[in-house]
C-alpha cells in the first residue's frame, strides 16, 4: 500500500503547479499522515508531553509570513482518469488520532477575544486532549479525556480536504469553496464520501487538519487538533460539475454551503441540496423546497462558525437516503 510519511510533504496552499507527490489509481487504497494545524503544537508523545504555548517562539514563527503557515496540509495527489470538469469522490475508510490533541483558546481569535464579561475567555490557553484506543486498539474509536471528570467517545474528522482551485492560489488556512479547503465539517469523516469538484488534470488533491472531535463548530476556532493517520481512496465521477461540497453519508446526503453571514451559508446548502435532488433523484424544486418547510427529517448541520480573518461560515443541508423519491 502505497503511504505518505508525516515530514515528508508538507504545504501551505492548494496550487495547481505544485509537484505531484503520489499517484493513485482509482479505488486504490492508500494512506496520509498528517501533521496538526500548529505543525506540531505538542512536541511528544510521552506521559507528561512538551507543549508549545500561543505565545512562544514556535508559534512566533508561524506567524513570520502572512497569512501565517498554520494547516500544513499535504498534496497534491494525482488521481488516475481524473480530468478537469470530474468530480472527485473521496472515501474515507478510518481516521487514526495521535496520542494527543489539543484545543483551547488564541489571543485575539474567537467571539470573545476581547470580552471582559466572561472570565478567562479571553485569556491564552492550550488544552491538551489524550486520546485512548478503543475496542479495536486503535485511536478510530476510542475516547477522548477532557478531564479526569470528563470524556467522550472520538469522532474523528478531516477538517481540510481540497482540489487545487481552477486559476487562484488559496492557501490551506483560509482557501474556502467549491473546491472544499479548510472547512472543519465533521462529516467529512470515516464511512463518507466526499465530492469536489475537479480543476485540473489528476484532481490535485490535499488533506490534512485532522480533528479528534469537534462540537457543532470550533467555538474558539480550534477543535480537538491532532495528527492522524488517514486511509482513504478516490473515484470520478465524470463531467460532472456541482456548486460546493457534497458528502454522503451511509443514511443520508448533505449539500454544504460557504458563504458570509452564516444565514447565507444555509441558503447556499438549501440551494446545493435542491440542484442535487433534482439532478440526481428527479424530485422538482418546488418539492423539496416545500419540504424541506414541512418534513422534519431535513436537517440543518452548523459546521464552521468562526471569528477568524477571512475564514466564511460553513453549513449543511441533510436529507435522509429513504426519501429521495419524487412525492408527486
Amino acid at each position: 500500500m502505497q503511504k505518505i510519511n508525516r515530514g515528508d510533504v508538507t504545504k501551505y496552499a492548494f496550487d495547481w503547479r505544485d509537484d505531484v507527490v503520489l499517484k493513485v489509481k482509482q479505488g486504490e487504497t492508500f494512506q496520509v499522515e498528517t501533521d496538526d494545524a500548529c505543525s506540531g503544537l505538542i512536541v511528544d508523545d510521552s506521559d507528561n508531553p512538551e507543549v508549545h504555548s500561543f505565545h512562544d517562539d514556535h508559534w512566533n514563527r508561524l506567524q513570520e509570513q502572512w497569512p501565517p503557515t498554520f494547516n500544513p496540509v499535504v498534496g497534491p495527489i494525482h488521481i488516475d482518469g481524473c480530468e478537469k470538469g470530474d468530480l472527485v469522490a473521496v472515501t474515507i475508510d478510518w481516521i487514526d488520532p495521535w496520542r494527543y490533541g489539543f484545543s483551547g483558546i488564541i489571543p485575539g481569535i474567537g467571539p470573545l477575544q476581547d470580552s471582559r464579561q466572561w472570565e478567562g475567555c479571553a485569556d491564552e490557553h492550550v488544552h491538551v486532549i489524550e486520546h485512548f484506543p478503543g475496542p479495536s486498539g486503535h485511536t478510530r474509536d476510542g475516547t477522548g479525556k477532557y478531564s479526569d471528570k470528563l470524556t467522550w467517545n472520538l469522532q474523528p474528522f478531516c477538517g481540510t480536504l481540497a482540489t487545487a482551485p481552477e486559476r487562484e492560489v488559496f492557501t490551506s488556512l483560509l482557501g474556502q469553496g467549491p473546491f472544499g479547503g479548510n472547512i472543519d465539517c465533521r462529516d467529512v469523516a470515516p464511512g463518507h464520501t466526499i465530492y469536489l469538484n475537479s480543476y485540473h488534470e489528476g484532481g490535485m488533491l490535499y488533506i490534512g487538519d485532522m480533528h479528534g472531535s469537534q462540537g457543532d463548530t470550533e467555538f474558539t476556532a480550534i477543535a480537538d487538533e491532532t495528527r492522524a493517520t488517514v486511509q482513504l481512496s478516490c473515484t470520478v465521477v465524470k463531467n460532472k460539475r456541482i456548486p460546493c461540497v457534497r458528502i454522503e453519508k451511509p443514511e443520508s446526503i448533505v449539500a454544504v454551503g460557504i458563504n458570509l453571514p452564516y444565514e447565507e451559508a444555509v441558503y447556499d446548502a438549501c440551494y446545493n441540496l435542491m440542484a442535487w435532488v433534482r439532478d440526481d433523484h428527479g424530485i422538482k424544486p418546488k418539492d423539496m423546497y416545500i419540504r424541506m418547510s414541512c418534513d422534519p427529517e431535513f436537517r440543518i448541520r452548523t459546521y464552521q462558525m468562526v471569528r477568524a480573518v477571512t475564514l466564511q461560515h460553513v453549513a449543511g443541508a441533510e436529507y435522509p437516503k429513504d426519501r429521495l423519491f419524487p412525492a408527486f
